[in-house]
Order: structure tokens, then C-alpha cells, then sequence
């Protein structure tokens, strides 16, 4: 306790100003997830305040941020379609799916594997966050240009006859969950079917074209109508907002530009009496909690998301660890890895029961945070208290803030997600496979692959793809590195600095087997080759073992392959320098003692070389 307040001046300065900066952020988040600008405001307070207070790195600043609100918005809009487009009536259980990922969090902190998040590859990360910049881009095209689908009233009637099919099938999914469905309840049925109202048909209408224009591949399906349909009012405060988001930054980056950017524009907007089209009114008062997420649970109505919320806990996992290696290196520190996850978890998961949206530890507004003076956890709360004031205090004046406004701030933040370093990387990357004629880098492939996969049909299977993709590369890359250098010989071809003195009439009753790397699935069946290599006229295998760390089952079951095909051949295998683990593995199924006894596993190629001229005769 003594050290949270070790560094109060500090702290307080740098809470504050990182509050400054995450407000416009949070408001903008929440628009674009599709739960409201309060939504936003709502995980940025809670999140900052408890990842703070039980997290693993002290000067973090957690909140709302591009990736998560991405992946957010998958989850958001397709269980508002599932529930006939009710926000109110899908809420519970959007917030149970966030509520459930805030615990995968905790469970993987206390579970102690916040020190493998580093395993992911790299080009699996930069397609990722290259594909986030693309979908926030190409989603804010629309309310920046003051478009929006379901207000068009010719592009929602097209869906009319849609609308309709989708209540018919609703009454008859509905009679048919009650075991109604007989002669005369089909009549119920049908007089429901024929009560159908314009204006039902209507919403239902606007439901489908939100969805339909949904996403990338939907911005694009109805950006020429949009083109059409411009208002230029609206156009103009989103450029308006980038200019100075951009601008403002070369006068000074002391105050932060787009907080400047909402304050000026929406300023000049509202002084004005500009008819512009606000953001959703920001409930006043307190948050309250949603106990109905707990007390309501359906375990039903989450299951098909239960893939994204361990998605959503794992890039929110990756998101923080990786801005606390940010926060290492700046402030000379080493953060708690696995306490920082259950900080998160913590985190999100109280903010799902207040209705916010899931968050991750932010870059930026840690980097704000410590160049502010923060040092200890208590800037991070600070922040969150700040941010619970803003509501408290602004929320009505935060409620005429414009949306093209918040449209301009997050296609500045789409720019800035994007992995430009990856993306330059892209020459320089050596072309290690070919397809066809033409060769490719591998890392490139997978990076390409996951960016088009994930801007245009799924995030979540995307990053799925690409890790399953990487991994194969991977494993074929390791093997043919091991097979590389592990070719059979004669010893006389193939010496190694201690094997000169090797007595070399015995070149044709004595061959080696350098096994450089693990020897697991994806090298195995290099291996495997090794007893159709070996000449009748060999009597012993040295296979030397000191480079090879690490066996698997499928390595271990080739080697015993090996082994019993050179046993049936009267020739014996002698082991130099096997390591703890690989011998562990054949203990287990009894390769050691049965096939190689443990008088022929040397320690070092010094004592095999004794052993060998001892008990190996030139037969010539």
C-alpha cells in the first residue's frame, strides 16, 4: 500500500492525462461495436480501474482498443440478428459472451500462460492487426460520409420481401418450439402471418439491410449508393476532425489531438446550430449493473460464440502482455505476466456486467501514462475515476458530440493499427517456397492470408487459419533443416573436429549419424530413411545425439522403427551423449535398455571411440 502512494504527484498527472486521451478513443470504440458511445465510456472506466488495481504491470492503462472492438463487433452484430435486431433483447446475452471471455482471461493467468503468448508468429499478428486497420477504415466510410443504410428508405424496401419470409419463419419456429403444430393451430399461424404490419415488415427490413451493408465486403457492396447520397455536412466534420488529428500533433503532442479534434469540431458543430446527426444520448448517473446476464444465463444462446469469446480472450491477452513489454522497456521494469491476464480478466469481466465493452491493455495511453509521470497502479485507476467523472459530469454534453466526428478519430486510429513494419518488411522477406513457377515468402503468404481472410470474411477463423498455416511451414521448415544435417556417411566423408582420430580401416564396418535439432512428426520421415542408407557391410551406427534436444512421440516411434530394422540386420547402434529428455521418452517404451542396451550409450564420442576400437575388427 506504502508504494501505491509512493509517487502521488506523478501518478495523478499522468492518470488524468491518459484519461484525456482514452475519452474520445472510449466514445468512438462504443459507436463503432454498435452498443453506443456509453458503452465505450463504460469499459474504459472499468477496465482501466481494475486491470490497474490487480494487474501485473504497474503503470498500464487498459481500456477499449481497435482489436478488441473489431472482434467486438462480430460478436455484437450477429447476436442482434439472431434476436430480431432488439439491442435490448440481445444484450444480455452479447454481454455474457464478454463476460465469459474476461474469465478465460483469469483462468489463463492462474493457469500460468501468460508466458506463451510469445509463441504466436509474428506474420499471424501483422495480417491481424493490418486487417483491423482495413475494417475500421472501410467501415467508417459510411457514418463519415453521413450514409446510413437502414435510414435510406428506397435501399431498406428492397428487402421487404425478405422481411417478410424472415417473420413468417419466425411464427413458425416459434409455433413450433410449443408443439402447436397441428391442423388447427396452422390456422393460428395463419392469422398471425395475415395480422403482419407494414411497420413490422419495415423493421425488420431495416434489420436485414444493417446486416447487409454490415462489415468490409458489405461497406463496399452499397459504397456506390452511398456515393449517391453524400452529405456534405457531414463529410466536412469528419475531414475536418482527421485535418486536425494530424495537424494539431505538429504544433505540440503535449495535449492530445483528438481530444482537440472533438472539442473543436464538435464545438463549431453544435455553436453553429448545425444540423448534424449526434451520437446516442450517454445515460446520466451511476452505471448499473446487468444482473440479468447471471441470473438469465443460457448456455443455448452463447454456445455459438464461445470459440470468439476465447478468441476474444486471447488477443486481449496478446494486446496487453504486448504493450507491458512497452511499458518494461520504457520504465526499466519487469511486469507479472500472468498476473496481468487476471488483471484483465478482472477487468473485462466486471465491465461486461456494467454493460462495457471488453477492452486491453492500450499503447498509446500507456506511453502517455509514463511520459506523464506515472509510475505505479495508482495512475491507471486514477484514470478510470477520471473517466467515471467525465461521465458523471458530461454525459449530457458529450451526448451532442457528431458522429462523423467520432468517424474521423477512428479511421485516424484504423491508419495508425496498421503494421506498417510488417508491410515494408514485405521485399526484404527471402522467398523460401515456390507455388507453381513462381517463389514466395512463406511469413508473406501467411500474413497475406490472414489479412485477406480476416477484412473479408472472419477474424476469428482467420487468426485460426494462419496459426495452423505457420505452424505447418514451420514444421516443415525444422525438418528439412534436420534432414539438411543429417545425412549418413562413411566417417571418412564426414568428420567432425573430434572424429579425426577415428580408425579408418573400419570406414566400411563403422558409419555415423549426426542428428542435428529435435526430431519430432515433421521430421520424421526423413529419418526414417536412415536404415535403407546404411551398406551390409556396416556392423555398428554411431548416432550422435548431443543436438538433439527434444523428441516427440512420433520421433519416438521412428526411432524405434530404425532401430528394430537395423536389429534385424545384425547391426548394433551405439548412442553418444543422449540427452535427459529424449532418454526419459525411450525409457518410457522401453527402447532403453531392450534395443540399445545401456553399455552402448556414451557419454561423449571420446569413450565411444575407445569402446569401438576395442570391440569392432576390420574384417578385410
Amino acid at each position: 500500500m506504502k508504494r501505491l502512494f509512493s509517487n502521488i504527484k506523478g501518478d495523478a498527472f499522468g492518470g488524468i492525462t491518459a484519461g484525456i486521451v482514452a475519452l474520445p478513443l472510449a466514445l468512438a470504440f462504443g459507436v463503432s461495436s454498435g452498443l453506443g458511445p456509453s458503452a465505450g465510456l463504460y469499459g474504459a472506466i472499468f477496465i482501466s480501474f481494475f486491470a490497474a488495481l490487480f494487474g501485473g504491470t504497474a503503470t498500464q492503462i487498459s481500456g477499449p482498443t481497435a482489436p478488441m472492438t473489431a472482434v467486438s463487433m462480430v460478436v455484437i452484430a450477429g447476436i442482434i440478428a439472431t434476436n430480431d435486431g432488439d439491442v435490448t433483447k440481445a444484450l444480455p446475452y452479447i454481454l455474457s459472451v464478454f463476460l465469459l471471455a474476461g474469465l478465460v482471461q483469469v483462468g489463463l493467468g492462474v493457469l500460468g500462460f501468460g508466458k506463451y503468448i510469445k509463441y504466436i508468429p509474428y506474420p499471424v499478428v501483422s495480417g491481424f492487426m493490418t486487417a483491423i486497420g482495413v475494417i475500421i477504415l472501410v467501415t467508417q466510410i459510411l457514418p463519415s460520409i453521413g450514409y446510413y443504410p437502414k435510414e435510406d428508405t428506397a435501399y431498406v424496401s428492397q428487402f421487404n420481401a425478405e422481411a417478410e419470409e424472415v417473420i413468417l419463419q419466425n411464427y413458425l419456429n416459434e409455433d413450433a418450439s410449443k408443439r402447436t403444430l397441428v391442423i388447427d393451430d396452422f390456422k393460428q399461424t395463419i392469422i398471425k402471418a395475415e395480422a403482419i404490419t407494414t411497420a413490422s415488415i419495415d423493421k425488420e427490413a431495416k434489420t436485414i439491410a444493417k446486416a447487409k451493408s454490415s462489415g468490409v465486403l458489405g461497406t463496399l457492396k452499397v459504397l456506390p449508393r452511398a456515393l449517391q447520397n453524400i452529405n456534405w455536412l457531414e463529410l466536412t466534420l469528419a475531414l475536418s476532425t482527421i485535418f486536425i488529428v494530424y495537424g494539431f500533433k505538429k504544433i505540440t503532442t503535449k495535449i492530445p489531438s483528438a481530444l482537440v479534434a472533438l472539442v473543436v469540431v464538435s464545438g463549431v458543430a453544435y455553436g453553429f446550430g448545425l444540423g448534424y446527426k449526434p451520437i446516442e444520448e450517454i445515460p446520466s448517473g451511476l452505471p448499473i449493473p446487468n444482473f440479468e446476464i447471471i441470473t438469465g444465463f443460457s448456455f443455448s444462446s452463447i454456445s455459438p460464440y464461445i470459440f470468439t469469446a476465447l478468441t476474444l480472450a486471447m488477443l486481449g491477452a496478446i494486446d496487453s502482455l504486448l504493450t507491458s513489454v512497452v511499458a518494461d522497456n520504457m520504465t526499466k521494469t519487469n511486469h507479472n505476466p500472468n498476473k496481468e491476464l487476471i488483471g484483465q480478466g478482472i477487468g473485462n469481466s466486471i465491465a461486461s456486467i456494467f454493460g462495457g465493452i471488453p477492452g486491453a491493455g492500450a499503447t498509446i495511453r500507456t506511453v502517455v501514462n509514463i511520459n506523464a509521470g506515472g509510475r505505479t497502479k495508482l495512475s491507471g485507476m486514477i484514470a478510470g475515476v477520471m473517466l467515471l467523472f467525465v461521465l458523471l459530469a458530461l454525459g449530457p454534453i458529450a451526448s451532442k458530440i457528431p458522429a462523423a466526428v467520432l468517424a474521423g478519430i477512428l479511421i485516424t486510429v484504423g491508419i495508425g493499427v496498421m503494421d506498417y513494419k510488417g508491410l515494408k518488411a514485405i521485399a526484404a522477406m527471402p522467398k523460401d517456397m515456390k507455388i507453381g513457377p513462381v517463389k514466395l515468402s512463406s511469413e508473406v503468404l501467411i500474413m497475406f492470408i490472414v489479412l485477406v481472410l480476416a477484412s473479408v470474411w472472419d477474424l476469428i477463423f482467420a487468426v485460426g487459419i494462419g496459426l495452423v498455416i505457420a505452424s505447418l511451414f514451420f514444421m516443415k521448415k525444422i525438418g528439412d533443416l534436420t534432414a539438411q544435417h543429417s545425412d549418413v556417411k562413411p566417417l571418412k566423408e564426414e568428420a567432425w573436429d573430434d572424429e579425426g582420430d577415428f580408425p579408418s580401416d573400419l570406414k566400411e564396418e563403422v558409419f555415423i549419424k549426426h542428428i542435428k535439432g529435435p526430431l519430432f512428426f515433421g521430421s520424421t520421415s526423413d529419418f526414417q530413411q536412415l536404415a535403407k542408407q546404411i551398406p551390409p557391410t556396416a556392423k555398428k551406427v554411431v548416432i550422435r545425439l548431443g543436438r538433439m534436444p527434444y523428441i516427440d512421440q512420433s520421433g519416438l516411434y521412428a526411432m524405434e522403427d530404425v532401430l528394430l530394422d537395423l536389429k534385424r540386420r545384425n547391426i548394433d547402434v551405439l548412442f553418444v551423449d543422449l540427452a535427459k529428455q529424449p532418454r526419459y521418452m525411450m525409457e518410457r517404451i522401453d527402447i532403453v535398455p531392450d534395443l540399445i542396451p545401456n553399455q552402448h550409450i556414451f557419454k561423449d564420442f571420446n569413450t565411444c571411440l575407445n569402446w569401438v576400437k576395442s570391440n569392432v575388427k576390420n574384417v578385410v
